[in-house]
């Protein structure tokens, strides 16, 4: 095998590994913002968020609610 090849595919596998690791982080969350909505509606159901809250922070607000002004 030459050096060049060599060369291009451990490249290629760092990429390919690279890509694998943002895949689940970044990309399918991104794809599946409803599946996320329904889990931090059933995380965040009976509790208040006053109570949690520490002092002078804001409140939680929805992260997938797109605000308009």
């Amino acid at each position: 095998m030459s050096p060049h090849k060599r060369i291009a595919l451990i490249f290629g596998g760092f990429v390919t590994a690279v890509a694998a690791a943002f895949y689940p982080i970044f990309f399918y969350p991104l794809a599946h913002k409803d599946d996320y909505k329904q889990v931090q509606k059933m995380n965040r159901e009976g509790i208040n968020q006053a109570d949690v809250q520490p002092v002078g922070v804001k409140i939680w607000s929805d992260p997938f609610k797109s605000e308009s002004k």
